[in-house]
C-alpha cells in the first residue's frame, strides 16, 4: 500500500479532530455565558421588595442547557474522530509491518567498535553517565580522549547558551592556526557577538576599547571581514538602542544559534569526528531503507540460505543526499561498486558503465556493441574513463 493512502488517512484524522476540538470550544462557551448571565442575574438583585426566585432562575439555566445539547454535541463530534481513528489504526497494522526481523542479516560486528560508537555518541550528547555505563558494562577500556574533548565542548556551548563567550573565545585563541587552515571565520563572529553584546548594554566606552583590541585586526587588510567590521562600527551610534536602530538584524538570537553550530561543527571537525553522530546516521539511514530491505526479504523468503549469503543486495536502496558523503559509482548492468580495477568509463552516447561491464558487451577491443540504453553504438577505444 502506498504510504499517500497513510497520509490521507492521518490528514482526515487530524481535521476531525480539529473539528471535534472546535465544537467542544463552542459548546464550552455557550454553556459558560448562560452561567454567567445567571450569576450576573443573581448578583444584581438587591431589592428587598422584590427579592428573586433563586429556584426559578435555577430552573430557567437548567432549561437553557438543556436546549443547548452539550452532551449530544459532543457526543457526536467525538464519535466521528474515534471512528476516522479506528480505521487509522487498522490502516497503519495492515499496511506497516510490525516484525522487522525478516530483514535482518547476522553479520559478525566487531563489538569493541559497536561499544566505542554507542558510547561515543552518548559523550556527544552530553550525556556522559550513559557512555561511562555502557563501557563499564561492556568491560571496554575508556575513552577517555573523546570523553574529556566532548566535555570541553559542552562546556563551551552551555557558557555560550548564557551568553558567556569566554570559553568559546579561549578555544578559538588555543587552535588558531589550525582553525585557519581550513578557512574559518568563528574567531571574528564570536568576536562580534562580545562586542554587540557590550553595546546593547549601552557601554559605549567598553565597546570602543573592545574593537580597537579584539576586532581592529580584522579590519586591516587583506582580512576578507573588512566590511563587517565596518558594519559593526556603524553600530557604536546606536549603543543601548541596537535593537530599534538599522541594525537590528544583527542582534537576532539566531546569530547565537548559528555560531554555536559553527563551533560545534569546527570543534568535530579538529577532533577528526564528523559534525552528525555515526550511530545517530546510521539509524536514519537504516530506518529509511528498512522498506525495501522488508519487501526483498520477503521476495527472498524462499531462499532463505541465499539471502543469508548475499554479499551484495540486488536492488539499490535509495537514500536521501544527507547519507551522501562521497561519490560512488555503481554501474546500471552489472550492478558493480566502480573501483581502481573496473573504472567507469563515459560512451561517445553519454551513457556510462563500468569497465567490465563494456569489455563484455564488445567481446573483443575492436568490436562494436550498442549501448543497452540507447541505440547509439560505440567501440571500448572511444570509451573514456571517468574519475569522480
Amino acid at each position: 500500500m502506498e504510504l499517500s493512502t497513510i497520509k490521507d488517512a492521518f490528514e482526515r484524522v487530524v481535521k476531525k479532530q480539529k473539528l471535534c476540538f472546535s465544537k467542544s470550544q463552542d459548546v464550552i462557551y455557550q454553556v459558560g455565558c448562560e452561567i454567567e448571565q445567571t450569576l450576573t442575574e443573581i448578583l444584581s438583585a438587591h431589592d428587598p421588595t422584590s427579592p428573586v426566585d433563586y429556584r426559578s432562575v435555577l430552573a430557567d439555566l437548567k432549561v437553557k442547557l438543556n436546549g443547548i445539547g452539550s452532551i449530544p454535541q459532543l457526543e457526536g463530534s467525538h464519535k466521528e474522530l474515534n471512528v476516522n481513528l479506528s480505521k487509522y489504526t487498522k490502516l497503519l497494522e495492515r499496511s506497516l509491518n510490525s516484525d522487522i526481523s525478516k530483514a535482518y542479516r547476522y553479520v559478525d560486528f566487531d563489538h569493541h567498535i559497536v561499544t566505542q560508537m554507542i558510547a561515543n555518541h552518548f559523550y556527544r550528547e552530553g550525556s556522559f553517565n550513559l557512555g561511562d555505563g555502557i563501557i563499564d558494562e561492556a568491560g571496554e577500556p575508556e575513552s577517555t580522549i573523546l570523553k574529556s574533548q566532548f566535555m570541553e565542548l559542552h562546556q563551551i556551548v552551555e557558557a555560550m547558551k548564557v551568553k558567556n563567550l569566554e570559553p568559546a573565545l579561549n578555544w578559538v585563541s588555543a587552535n588558531r592556526e589550525r582553525l585557519n587552515q581550513i578557512g574559518s571565520n568563528l574567531e571574528v563572529k564570536l568576536h562580534s557577538l562580545q562586542f554587540l553584546e557590550i553595546l546593547q548594554k549601552g557601554n559605549l566606552a567598553s565597546a570602543l576599547q573592545y574593537a580597537r583590541t579584539c576586532l581592529s585586526p580584522f579590519a586591516s587588510p587583506p582580512s576578507p571581514h573588512k566590511d563587517e567590521v565596518v558594519k559593526l562600527m556603524g553600530c557604536l551610534i546606536y549603543a543601548g538602542r541596537l535593537d530599534s536602530s538599522p541594525y537590528s538584524e544583527i542582534t537576532s538570537p539566531t546569530h547565537w544559534e548559528k555560531s554555536m553550530e559553527d563551533l560545534t561543527r569546527q570543534f568535530c571537525s579538529l577532533l577528526g569526528q564528523s559534525y552528525n553522530s555515526p550511530l545517530s546516521m546510521t539509524m536514519a539511514a537504516g530506518f529509511e531503507g528498512l522498506p525495501t530491505l522488508l519487501k526483498l526479504a520477503n521476495v527472498m523468503a524462499a531462499r532463505k540460505q541465499e539471502w543469508q549469503a548475499m554479499k551484495q543486495l540486488p536492488v539499490p536502496v535509495d537514500l536521501g543526499k544527507e547519507f551522501q558523503f562521497h561519490s560512488i559509482f555503481v554501474c546500471p548492468v552489472s550492478r558493480d561498486q566502480g573501483s581502481q580495477e573496473n573504472p567507469p568509463m563515459l560512451m561517445p552516447c553519454l551513457h556510462v558503465l563500468c569497465k567490465q561491464s563494456i569489455l563484455k558487451l564488445s567481446k573483443s577491443s575492436t568490436r562494436t556493441f550498442k549501448c543497452p540504453y540507447c541505440p547509439a553504438e560505440a567501440s571500448v577505444a572511444q570509451c573514456r574513463q571517468l574519475y569522480f
